[in-house]
């Protein structure tokens, strides 16, 4: 007797079968997921968004509208990935040059936000619940909690894990939405106040 599969998908996906789909995981109109491609439980993968083999998302991941998500990318729970964002796997591609053994790893970490029709270019990663700026750039690595926008991005502010910009002041820093408290330590680094 086979096991019926525990997610949804669209007729018109193309699932390959050696890949794995988590629980409660939803696809949608023409995706096409890859054999090898590693999807958490209850994920949303929008209309026409391509993961491509040993890619890995983690649980709880929202992938909206035509999005590529690249070997050598990780995604780590409860990222959001916003319609059109672009993922990059190399640094400096050529048509006429083979280049597939220099992919590079792009880590993006747990409750991060990449707006729509933002680019990371490979080989960075994104700190646990930073916000990424709609049509941003990202060159370099982000701290966790950070707000970047721009081209290229630099952090403008800090956010909240709830997602609201913290208001700018010295040492610590309060969420107005939610009432979380943050310190910033010496190192540059945002910390909650437990």
């Amino acid at each position: 007797m086979s096991k019926e599969k525990e997610y949804f998908n669209h007729e018109s996906a193309i699932i390959e079968s050696s890949c794995e789909i988590g629980e409660g995981t939803r696809i949608w109109h023409f995706s096409h997921i890859m054999g090898g491609a590693r999807i958490g439980t209850n994920c949303n993968i929008g209309q026409n968004v391509y993961i491509d083999r040993d890619a890995v998302i983690g649980n709880g991941c929202k992938i909206q509208n035509n999005v590529s998500v690249y070997k050598g990318v990780e995604l780590e729970d409860e990222v959001f990935c916003g319609p059109s964002m672009v993922f990059t796997n190399v640094f400096n591609p050529r048509a006429f040059v083979e280049r597939k053994n220099e992919f590079r790893k792009t880590l993006v970490k747990r409750g991060a936000t990449l707006g729509a029709n933002c680019t990371i270019v490979c080989g960075v990663t994104i700190g646990q619940y930073a916000l990424i700026g709609a049509g941003s750039v990202v060159t370099r690595n982000v701290p966790a909690f950070a707000l970047m926008y721009g081209v290229p991005a630099y952090q403008q502010g800090w956010v909240c894990r709830c997602g609201v910009v913290l208001p700018e002041t010295r040492d610590e820093l309060s969420c107005p939405e939610c009432g979380t408290a943050y310190q910033l330590e010496v190192s540059g680094q945002l910390q909650p106040l437990v």
